[in-house]
This record gives structure tokens, sequence and C-alpha cells, in this order.
């Protein structure tokens, strides 16, 4: 009875992680707008710096304009969910990237320490490589590991070619592993939305 009782107990934690990764990715399906608010960000960033005046301050303008938009997007969401360990996991992952980047990157920049291209694409690609891939690992999502290792050859890439080329590779990244993959988590929202809203009706 007892060896019993300990299969069930079992059972159930099994279940209930299983339902808490379920939930995670959901979360971040939920999210996913903001995959492709930030992809428009960088590459809006990128062209600014590329073509635009005042190129010293369009990261930093860039940044903070998507930081805040964000925020009061998300604060207009209608749909609130619980918090759980795993999102607030996940949340802090996301949020010691964001500010890691924030800090790094206009303090290498005023400084005239980031003069390459090649340093700021293998840097930033790096970091947003390792959030995807901790968010991944954490909700067994293949697509977003995907994403990460994405970045990852952006890392790679970016310190074997010459500046322009490293930008050209940093935008095929954005565009891959933000906006794709962004887009493809709001169709999968779309898609369990309709599919919840026929299991009820």
């Amino acid at each position: 009875m007892p060896h019993q009782m300990d299969e069930q107990e079992l059972k159930a934690q099994l279940n209930l992680i299983e339902a808490m990764i379920a939930e995670g990715r959901r979360t971040t399906e939920h999210w996913s707008w903001a995959y492709v608010l930030w992809g428009l960000a960088y590459m809006v960033a990128i062209a600014w710096t590329a073509w635009g005046s005042h190129k010293a301050i369009a990261w930093p303008v860039t940044m903070i304009a998507a930081a805040l938009l964000t925020w009061l997007l998300a604060s207009r969401d209608s749909e609130k969910r619980a918090e759980t360990t795993l999102g607030r996991a996940i949340g802090a992952i996301w949020l010691a990237m964001g500010i890691s980047m924030f800090v790094l990157f206009p303090a290498l920049g005023f400084s005239g320490h980031i003069i390459d291209a090649r340093v700021f694409v293998a840097a930033a690609s790096a970091f947003l490589g390792m959030a995807n891939a901790a968010s991944g690992v954490l909700l067994r999502w293949r697509a977003q590991f995907a994403s990460a290792v994405g970045w990852w050859a952006a890392t790679v890439l970016s310190c074997l070619v010459t500046e322009s080329q490293a930008i050209l590779v940093f935008l095929g990244a954005i565009l891959l592993c933000n906006i794709v993959f962004g887009i493809y988590g709001m169709t999968r929202e779309a898609r369990g939305r309709r599919s919840r809203g026929a299991v009820h009706a």
C-alpha cells in the first residue's frame, strides 16, 4: 500500500511539473508580441545608427522607447495570469539580460571602447542566445532553444566576417530569432485560444 501511494504521489508531482511547463509555454506565447516589438526596435536602432544623425544616442533612445512601450502594452493587458515560480524564473532571466545589455552597451559606446561593430554584434547575440537557451531549457521548448542556437551562430559568424557583414548577420538573426519566433509564438497562442474556446463552447 505505501508503495502504491508513492507511485501516485510521484505521478501527481510529474503531472504538476508538466502542467507548470505547459503554462510557462502559454505565458511565453502570450508575450510573443514582445519578441516582434524588440526585433523591430533593434532594426530601428541599426537603421538610425547607419543613416540618421545623433548616432551616439540611437541605441539608448530606441531601447528606452521599446522598454516604455513594452511596459505600457503589458500594463494594459486584460489577460492577467497567476504568477508561478517558473514564470518568475523566466522573467528574472530576461530582466537580468536586459539590464546587463543596457548597462554594458551604452557604457562601451560613450567611452569609445566599442569601435568595432563585430564586438557589439557578438556580445548582443551571445546575451540573447543565453536568455533564449535558459528559457527554452526551462520550458522544454525546442523552438526557443533553436532560437538560442541561431543567436549563438550569429555570435560566432560576426567574429569571422567584416563589420558590414556582421551587421547583416545581426539583422538576419533578429529577423529569424526574434521576429519569426515571435510570430510563431503569436500563432500558437491564437491557435490555443481557438481550441480552448471550442472546448468551452
